[in-house]
C-alpha cells in the first residue's frame, strides 16, 4: 500500500493513559516558540467546534456506549474535520502543529484494543484524512503506573479511561507494534521517568528532527 503523505512540521504525541502528553506538549510548544516559530497545539478527538462536540459524545460516560465500529467512525468524522479546518491550514501557512493523538491512536485503541480490522482503519485514514505526521513521539508507560497517575489526577475518569487493564495492555502493544513497523517516524520515550526528564527527552528529539526537517 502507498504510504500517506506526511508533513515535517506536523508532530503527534501518542501514548496510553497517564503517559504525560499534556506536559510534553507544553514543553515542545515552548521550545518551538523560543526559536521564533508559530505553533498550533491541538488534540484528538477535537480541535474544532464540531470535533469537540463529537469528543463529548465519545468520552462522556453518561452517553450511550457506542459500538466499536461507531466509536471508530466518530473518531474519523472528528479527525476529517480537524484536518480540514485546523491542521492543513496551519501547515500551509508554515506553522508547526503539535497534536495530542492522531490516527495512530485509532490503530491502538479501536484496532488493537477493540479488535477492529487494521485494513478498515487504513481505508478510513486514506480516504478521510490523507495525511500523516512527520514525527510521532510515543510516550510508553507501564499500564499499572499510567492508570495510577490517572486515578491520582481525575476522580471522574472518562468513558475510555474506565476500561479494564487488559484493554490498555492491548493498546500499549498496538502502539509498540506501530512504532516497530515505522522507526523512521516514531521516537519511543520512556514515560515512566520523572515528568521533567520525559519532557527534556521529547524536546531533544524534536530539536534533532527540526534540524533535518
Amino acid at each position: 500500500m502507498t504510504r500517506l503523505p506526511s508533513h515535517p512540521r506536523f508532530v503527534s504525541l501518542e501514548g496510553g493513559e497517564g503517559a504525560g502528553k499534556t506536559t510534553v506538549l507544553d514543553a515542545l510548544r515552548d521550545a518551538l516558540r523560543r526559536s521564533g516559530d508559530e505553533v498550533v497545539c491541538t488534540r484528538e478527538p477535537g480541535g474544532t467546534p464540531l470535533a469537540e462536540m463529537i469528543r463529548d459524545l465519545l468520552l462522556d460516560p453518561d452517553h450511550e456506549p457506542p459500538a466499536a465500529e461507531a466509536e471508530l467512525l466518530l473518531m474519523f468524522a472528528a479527525r476529517a474535520q480537524h484536518v480540514r479546518e485546523t491542521i492543513r491550514p496551519a501547515l500551509e501557512r508554515g506553522a508547526w502543529v503539535l497534536c495530542d493523538r492522531f490516527t495512530d491512536s485509532s490503530y491502538a485503541y479501536q484496532g488493537a484494543g477493540r479488535g477492529l480490522d487494521a485494513g478498515f482503519i487504513a481505508a478510513l485514514e486514506r480516504h478521510a484524512v490523507g495525511l500523516q505526521p512527520g514525527l510521532t513521539l510515543l510516550l510508553d508507560i507501564d499500564v499499572d503506573r499510567g492508570r495510577a497517575r490517572v486515578r491520582g489526577r481525575d476522580p471522574q475518569p472518562d468513558r475510555i479511561e474506565r476500561e479494564r487493564d487488559d484493554f490498555f495492555e492491548r493498546v500499549r502493544a498496538g502502539y509498540r507494534a506501530r512504532a516497530a513497523a515505522e522507526p523512521d517516524r516514531f521516537r519511543v520515550i520512556d514515560a515512566g521517568q520523572a515528568a521533567d526528564a520525559v519532557a527534556a527527552e521529547a524536546v531533544r528529539q524534536l530539536q534533532a528532527w527540526r534540524v533535518q526537517a
